[in-house]
């Protein structure tokens, strides 16, 4: 700050702005006193007769005079007028300016001229909220100009509301809050006036006290306590004893926490920690006994008594480590702390809230307003409705709070508090001594971690923007964006961080498409089945839970986890899927059990995904774990289950189910891909266990459910899933599926001859697909009665297309049959009596039944 030239000076040297300005609104003034404008000026306030007789008179008063005084610069303006308010004063000079010539007289520029004519921001009077000046605000060659009459201010013994009143300037001097803000420079005589008598005086001896009685002074406007201890924390000087004597008045703090808005307490706490001095601002408010006032909570009467001690250190702490910290043996702890760029101009601001708040580090947490949320810090609340501070400020304090325990642990544990006995006691020397020896270590365990950081390139770290945003890595997953994109871009950042080197978006998605095998996919994979689908399903609900509310795992907010353990099934290679199998295995189990046909679907997707992908040892284990439940949805049929709903869930049983014998899925692949060479299909053969299970499945999954039906159309979508799926399975069993031949074929011949097979197309050509199969795989074991009743059975059914429409597909499959029956029928040669029945079979087709012609046409 720089000091005082000399005592009592008569009057300023104003710089080339300041005159400019000076010489515009003394022109404004004229053009006033000269009545250039008739029209007659209205205000809400009543100009006293006397005063409107009198000519302008115009001062610059407060803040500016005392920082020109001190040889600081200031952009900020307070004009006083005599006999009109701010906001007519500034519309006059409007007025003045817009007369042509005028903005050229004064030297403005087009620029600055726009600027000047955009208008005025008026400020009302708000008496409730003690903010009790009528003023116009404009901007004039970068100088702020605040607008306002000279007053008087009457208060109101029992609301302690003002009314404002013109008034002159000795009044308007001894209503201010600080004898120092209280002098006025005249612009027309140019001499700095000092009303109050005491402003020169005090500036001398670097004092702040109020021009009039400091109690009624404070009790007419209590924000005045909080603004003389900023200017005196900025300023450096005292607060005299008569007013540091009534900022300690009960009456004075209660008015202080009742009467003043607590957004403005705010701000000039803001301002105080934000100046030059925090720690004097503190200790004054400590000294006068404000704490209770100013760092509270009014909106909550919070059980909890904050000890001053904690904040008295709190400071004191600061002061030593953060102001006084670059001569200390641990520099880099306020060299690390408290960095001078703009970047992180905020963090000695947040640093000293956070020490001003600390007493209450230690109160109970708070209900949170909404079930949902987390209690809140005591602290938290203090700043966010006691100060009204930004969020970002209760996001620091919350943090500080929640990570405190964990940043204590990784620096290290520190020793014992020293016992609450009096350490001054000779009796405790040796153990305040030996204490001390042990403690010896912390700072410097302080001071390394923070080296480290800085060794790490960490500082910056809050900083650190994932390369890809959860679209992105939502995109690369397959998995639909959701709440659990958040934690993924955690696990983004920490490979990030291992990997400096990687700057590119791009490289970052090609890493998330790896496999297990790659560290990024490795560790979201990690992340996903520990720490945000495990403890979806280790939840278990209490007897004070609501009963009818869903599973974690079946909120909206948590459906996400499907997609992701799919993922995470398929980044995983086999080595690695062993590994994390036991966390698979829980979500798994919970689906198929569960009432809802959605999650079993489900559950039969993951399943097949898995065991697909599983060596052969873990797909043996999936199948004695999983077959059981799966063999029970095929009781999960009509009319029990609605059979469009049985068919969607038996829709992703067969492959479950036929996924534990790797051969089936093998040549179920194959004969899908139309390959049926003997090369295509591995030289494995089945065992014992695995036929056994595929008969099964061919039962009981197949012949049983078509049985179930009261006939073979009855439900025509659900047994023509039932019936591609049987043909799949004969596929899988070759000549092993001979031993169901008779079942089947009883199945085929009642879908092909039902009259009402027709009305749904897909039913008969899947019994037709499947027919084919059947004679593929087992043609060696049927005999020439067996054949005349497979052609009896497609004739019928050609005979039932002629009653229905569009039939085109239907009769292409059936002719298909036709002649892969006729090369059945040659298999022995054309002189075996299969060869010659069929030979006479289509000749007496052409003499007796024309219409079948057509279905024997090659």
């Amino acid at each position: 700050m720089a000091s005082q030239t000399r005592s009592n000076p008569s009057t300023l040297e104003l710089t080339e702005e300041e005159t400019k300005l000076r010489n515009l609104l003394l022109a404004v003034a004229t053009y006033i006193d000269d009545g250039s404008s008739a029209e007659a000026t209205t205000t809400a306030v009543s100009v006293p007769e006397e005063v409107a007789q009198e000519k302008i008179v115009l001062r610059w008063t407060g803040g500016w005079v005392r920082d020109k005084l001190l040889g600081v610069g200031s952009h900020d303006v307070d004009v006083a007028i005599n006999k009109m308010t701010g906001e007519n004063f500034g519309l006059k000079m409007l007025e003045y300016l817009k007369i042509p010539g005028n903005l050229e007289k004064h030297a403005f520029d087009t620029a600055e001229s726009g600027k000047i004519m955009s208008g005025l921001h008026t400020i009302k009077a708000n008496p409730e909220a003690s903010k009790n000046l009528e003023t116009a605000t404009i901007k004039v060659m970068g100088i702020d100009l605040d607008l306002v009459n000279l007053r008087k201010e009457t208060y109101d013994e029992v609301s302690r509301n003002p009314q404002m009143e013109f008034g002159t300037a000795e009044e308007d001097a001894m209503r201010r809050d600080a004898t120092v803000n209280a002098m006025f420079y005249n612009l027309h005589t140019q001499q700095i006036e000092d009303f109050t008598k005491q402003g020169f005086e005090d500036m001398d001896a670097k004092i702040i006290r109020t021009p009039l009685e400091p109690y009624q002074t404070f009790k007419d406007d209590p924000l005045r306590v909080l603004r003389l201890i900023r200017f005196a924390s900025r300023l450096n000087y005292t607060l005299d004893p008569e007013t540091a004597k009534a900022m300690a008045n009960k009456d004075i703090q209660e008015a202080l926490k009742i009467k003043i808005k607590r957004e403005r307490v705010g701000i000039e706490m803001e301002k105080m920690l934000r100046g030059p001095d925090p720690a004097m601002a503190l200790r004054l408010i400590d000294e006068a006994g404000l704490y209770d006032t100013i760092f509270t909570d009014p909106a909550r009467d919070i059980e909890f008594q904050p000890d001053t001690e904690h904040y008295r250190k709190s400071y004191q702490f600061m002061t030593k480590w953060l102001v006084a910290g670059e001569s200390q043996e641990n520099p880099i702890i306020p060299q690390t702390l408290l960095r001078a760029s703009e970047e992180e101009a905020d963090e000695a601001y947040l640093a000293w809230i956070c020490a001003a708040i600390m007493p209450w580090a230690d109160a109970p947490r708070i209900p949170p307003p909404k079930k949902s949320k987390q209690p809140l810090h005591a602290a938290y609340l203090v700043a966010q409705e006691g100060l009204k501070t930004p969020n970002r400020v209760g996001d620091v304090i919350t943090a500080s709070l929640d990570h405190n325990e964990a940043i204590s642990q990784l620096v290290g544990e520190c020793q014992n508090r020293l016992a609450k006995e009096d350490p001054k006691a000779l009796v405790h020397r040796s153990k305040v001594g030996m204490l001390l020896r042990k403690w010896g270590h912390v700072l410097n365990q302080h001071a390394n971690f923070l080296q480290t950081i800085v060794d790490l390139d960490l500082l910056d770290v809050v900083n650190v923007k994932p390369l890809v945003n959860g679209t992105q890595v939502a995109k690369s997953l397959g998995v639909k964006p959701g709440p659990w994109m958040k934690d993924a871009l955690d696990v983004v950042v920490a490979w990030q961080l291992r990997n400096p080197s990687i700057t590119d978006p791009a490289e970052a998605i090609e890493e998330v498409r790896k496999t297990s095998t790659s560290e990024l996919p490795s560790k979201l994979i990690s992340h996903f089945l520990t720490l945000t689908i495990r403890p979806l399903f280790s939840q278990s609900k209490t007897e004070n839970s609501d009963k009818d509310a869903p599973a974690p795992w079946k909120s909206r907010e948590n459906r996400s986890f499907f997609d992701l353990l799919q993922w995470c099934v398929r980044a995983l290679d086999e080595k690695d899927m062993q590994e994390w199998f036991r966390m698979i295995r829980p979500p798994i189990f919970r689906m198929l059990e569960d009432s809802d046909l959605e999650w079993n679907v489900k559950a039969c997707q993951v399943i097949t995904q898995l065991v697909r992908r599983a060596p052969k040892n873990m797909k043996e284990e999936c199948r004695n774990l999983f077959a059981e439940d799966l063999f029970h949805f095929f009781n999960y049929l009509p009319t029990l289950t609605p059979a469009q709903d049985s068919a969607k869930l038996l829709d992703h049983v067969y492959p479950a189910l036929i996924s534990f014998v790797p051969l089936a899925d093998e040549r179920i692949g194959f004969h899908k891909k139309g390959d049926t060479s003997p090369t295509s299909v591995s030289d494995t053969t089945y065992d014992d266990k695995d036929i056994r299970f595929l008969d099964r499945l061919v039962r009981h999954g197949a012949i049983a459910i078509i049985r179930h039906a009261p006939t073979a159309t009855t439900y025509p979508e659900l047994t023509t899933l039932v019936l591609d799926n049987l043909s799949r399975l004969i596929v899988a069993l070759e000549i092993e599926s001979v031993k169901h031949t008779n079942d089947v074929l009883s199945i085929l011949y009642d879908v092909l001859r039902d009259n009402f097979s027709p009305a749904h197309p897909p039913l008969p050509i899947s019994a037709t697909n499947c027919l084919k199969v059947l004679i593929a795989k087992g043609w060696p074991r049927i005999d020439l009665n067996r054949l005349q009743e497979i052609y009896l059975s497609v004739a019928m059914a050609w005979v039932n297309c002629s009653e229905y429409n569009d039939m085109a597909a239907l009769k292409t499959e059936l002719k298909s049959t036709t002649q892969y029956l006729e090369r059945v029928f040659f298999k022995d040669g054309q002189e075996s009596d299969a060869a010659r029945w069929w030979i006479s079979e289509k000749e007496r087709v052409v003499k007796e039944n024309p219409p079948w012609i057509d279905m024997l046409r090659e």
